[in-house]
This record gives structure tokens, sequence and C-alpha cells, in this order.
């Protein structure tokens, strides 16, 4: 008993001096088929966790770079993403961004994040995915045609940021509560995006420019049909439907949209043209 009483006040020692998103991590692990790897970029030590089937080894496996916002971790994306258990057959990447001054908070930049336009930061973050996307393929069999990528707030600004600058390399986007000034400069590309109508962050009506920006780059109707819950689909003539996920929340990612953003990259591009996985 007194072994016991002592555990005890050990623990809640360390979980009153530990800030609440460490100990969460120390006390959860990650699901089998995760690993960490570890590189230098620019002098610059960077870190990922890869998800990867066995069956990555001899067959070809989709990707999915998936990016937390600011202030988290590529431990807490792994959890909150979860794309292992949406799609277990494919590869998913959560990378770690550095500290990093934010746009519209943490301007001293005491929390990690990531770059926010090309040439920010000597592009820092663009050159890490560069390092991640070539150590992924030497590593795995990547199904080239079926590259993605998604994140929240700052993570979803960075998935803009990628469809900007290295829009040939994926198939579909899905960025969730960012926005983009350069949306008019976007390549026509399938995506995805998951706003909250009262986000007091990233404003809906800066998201809602966006979406209305993507439309046109996209060469969506002007009117949508209902996907899933809600969520409205824009067609597009070119091949580059919009989705949008509008919620009534707030700057939150929806514990839904995972498993609907994996069906919306399941169909992008259609079955027959896939090759496997």
């Amino acid at each position: 008993m007194k072994k016991l009483r002592l555990f005890i006040a050990g623990f809640l020692l360390i979980a009153l001096c530990a800030p609440a998103q460490r100990l969460v991590e120390a006390l959860t692990e990650l699901p089998k088929g995760f690993k960490k790897i570890e590189m230098k970029v620019d002098g610059a030590d960077r870190e990922a966790l890869i998800y990867a089937p066995e069956s990555a080894t001899a067959k070809a496996a989709p990707v999915v770079f998936a990016f937390h916002g600011h202030g988290g971790t590529m431990r807490t994306a792994a959890h909150s993403f979860a794309i292992n258990r949406e799609w277990p057959e494919a590869i998913s990447i959560y990378m770690q961004g550095l500290n990093t001054p934010g746009r519209l908070a943490d301007p001293d930049g005491k929390k990690p994040g990531w770059q926010k336009d090309s040439g920010d930061q000597n592009d820092r973050d663009l050159k890490f995915f560069d390092a991640v996307f070539t150590r992924v393929k030497q590593d795995f069999k990547v199904d080239e045609k079926r590259i993605y990528a998604m994140g929240h707030s700052n993570g979803g600004g960075f998935t803009y940021l990628l469809w900007e600058t290295r829009p040939d390399i994926f198939a579909a986007f899905a960025p969730s509560g960012a926005a983009t000034k350069n949306a008019p400069k976007l390549k026509p590309k399938p995506a995805l995006h998951v706003a909250g109508e009262t986000d007091p962050l990233v404003k809906f009506e800066w998201q809602k420019l966006t979406m209305e920006a993507i439309r046109k780059v996209n060469g969506c109707d002007e009117n949508g049909t209902k996907w899933e819950n809600s969520c409205t689909m824009y067609p597009s003539k070119s091949g580059s439907p919009f989705v949008t996920f509008i919620h009534p929340g707030g700057h939150t990612y929806p514990p839904s949209a995972p498993a609907l953003i994996v069906k919306f990259f399941k169909e992008h591009p259609p079955a027959e043209k896939q090759n496997g996985g």
C-alpha cells in the first residue's frame, strides 16, 4: 500500500510539472507499424513519424503527408489524424515542425510550426519535405500517382504551400482551418477543405474567399451537391472537383474529418487508374 501511495504521488507530481501535451504523448503508445526517422536538413535536426504497412516493401502504396498545427507535434498529429486507422494500406507521414513565429499567434516563435510562404525561414520546411519524400521512396515502394497532403491550421496552410510549390507531386489535397492568398495561382487539383463556421482564429470569411477562389481555379460548377454529411461536392469538367466540409464549430478538427478525407483521397485518382492498395 505504501509503495502504491508513493507511485501515485510520483505520478501526480509528474502530471503537475509536465506540460499536458507531453504527458499525453508519454503515456500514449503509437500503434504497431510506426517508426521515427531523424535527419539533418540545412544543419537542423529534423524528425518524422512514419507508418507503413508491411506490404509497402513489396507493393506500391499510396502516401499521405499529414501536418500538425502551430504548437502541435508529430505524435499528436498521428493520434488525431490516424490515417493508419482509416487507410491501413497507405503509408502515412507525420513530420515535426520547428519553433516558428506564428502569423496569428505566438509571434515570438516559441512553439513548433511551419513556414508560411515560399522563401520564409529559408524554405526549411519545403526542404524537409523534399528530404522525407526522398527517404520514403528509398525505404518503400511508393505509388507516385497517389501522393496526398493534409493538415490543420498552420499545417493546413503548409498543405496549401505544398500545393503552390510542389503541385505535380500530389494527386489531391485536404487542408483544414486554413486560408491562402495565393489560391488564384494554384494549379487545378482535386481538394477537400474543412472549415468551422465560428472559427475565431482563421476567420471563416477568409476561408470562404479561399474556397471560392479554388472553385474558380478548378473550373468547378457553380452549384454543388451533397457528398456526405456537412460536405458539398462541386464537380469539375477538368477532373479537379472540390469538396467543402463546413461544420458549425470553431478552430477545431472534427473527429469525422479523417474518414471523409481518406474517402476523398481514394476517389482521386479513380479506382481504375490506381496501381493497387
